[in-house]
């Protein structure tokens, strides 16, 4: 298992010279070949990174060795990759890259070395660490990046054998939702600190004072240091928010039932865009599949297509036309029940009927790929799921 672990940076004066030369280089190639790519596959050839790199190794200019060696010869790697996601339609379409956003650059494991709470990096020196390298083991690279006024270092370590052990072995059905960013089938409901809704109103003053400065001033690159420092904010307290209630469920049960979500096709309703960012939908099921083999769960994803919301978890009806707009869920049957709990109950059930069937839960969705006509003649009773608990 390879983990990674990102650490933030104290450089001195000059180190943070160095680094900034570092991620200009990175730029610089990157750049470089991209418009060569562009260039040579216009005039009717084929462009591969490897020719491009032996290519940009006879022409570099002299001041690109005052980096470390990684920040001019792994750009074409990654841009290699990413023309090969493009023409696989898996992502967009490489671009060229701006001073200023996501700068960085990588460091293969032969490159820099970690000791207590300091990393050598070649050109730059021995940089103070806030803290330890977490993970023990073999590292594999290193990737030094730039984000609002903070440098970090996200180092990548395989380890062996590393386990945490869990304080229950419950079976658990998460409902995802906006109203609750979690629902479970025990009822409970765990709420988001929605940090951007917070934090909406001083973005949006922040962005108007910044739109409004003369470009290339002093004032300008301070406006937009407090814009990014404040953009950083709210993308932590997500990530903290979802670390803590990741961890806790992994830690907690063994076995989790959680949907197959759509999110870019929910992302394109714009009713609801900001409020299911704001949550993270996706990081959500990122860090759970990982985890869950950090605590030796059962990670069960139900199929995108089960109406874990239109099912009565009673008597096995579907309702055909349920908007969101309705709360709660009330069934002929005479079953009321809130929906998000109605919904994590089925979740339930379909974790309970997974391991029964094959005596352990599924990391992945091929076993519940199960159709609303067939979930519907399968009746899923709450008597069942009574028989089930006990």
């Amino acid at each position: 298992m390879i983990l990674a672990h990102k650490i933030e940076l104290k450089p001195t004066t000059a180190q943070l010279t160095g680094l900034k030369k570092a991620a200009g280089t990175a730029r610089y190639t990157w750049n470089w070949a991209l418009a060569e790519w562009i260039r040579q596959y216009e005039a009717g050839l084929k462009p591969k990174s490897l020719d491009l790199k032996k290519q940009w190794n006879r022409e570099k200019p002299e001041w690109v060795y005052e980096s470390p060696k990684d920040a001019n010869q792994q750009p074409f790697s990654f841009l290699g990759m990413a023309w090969s996601r493009f023409f696989k339609e898996i992502s967009d379409k490489p671009t060229f890259k701006k001073k200023g956003n996501h700068d960085s650059f990588y460091l293969s494991n032969d490159k820099f070395h970690v000791e207590n709470r300091h990393i050598k990096i070649p050109h730059i020196g021995s940089v103070k660490m806030t803290e330890k390298l977490r993970f023990s083991g073999r590292i594999q690279s290193g990737t030094v990046s730039h984000q609002a006024d903070r440098w970090f270092a996200s180092i990548s370590v395989e380890v062996i054998d590393y386990k945490k052990e869990r304080t229950s072995n419950n079976l658990e059905g998460v409902d995802l939702g906006i109203t609750a960013a979690a629902t479970l089938s025990t009822g409970e409901k765990v709420l988001s600190p929605k940090p951007l809704k917070s934090n909406l109103k001083k973005l949006k003053r922040l962005s108007r004072k910044h739109s409004k400065k003369i470009k290339g001033s002093n004032n300008r690159r301070k406006s937009a240091i407090k814009l990014a420092v404040l953009h950083m904010r709210i993308g932590n307290i997500r990530k903290d928010f979802l670390h803590k209630l990741t961890t806790r469920l992994c830690r907690e049960n063994q076995t989790i039932v959680i949907e197959d979500l759509n999110v870019s096709g929910m992302l394109k309703n714009h009713r609801l865009a900001r409020a299911i960012s704001d949550i993270g939908f996706y990081e959500f099921r990122r860090q759970m599949t990982y985890k869950k083999d950090i605590y030796e769960d059962n990670l069960i994803v139900a199929d995108r297509w089960f109406p874990s919301s239109k099912l009565c978890r009673k008597c096995g009806q579907i309702k055909e036309v349920f908007p969101l707009s309705e709360r709660t869920f009330i069934c002929e049957c005479g079953h009321i029940e809130d929906r998000d709990i109605n919904a994590a109950n089925n979740l339930l059930t379909l974790g309970y009927r997974g391991n029964n069937a094959c005596g352990h839960g599924s990391s992945g969705s091929d076993l519940y790929g199960l159709s609303e006509t067939a979930v519907g003649e399968a009746g899923i009773s709450g008597e069942h799921l009574c028989s089930l608990r006990k």
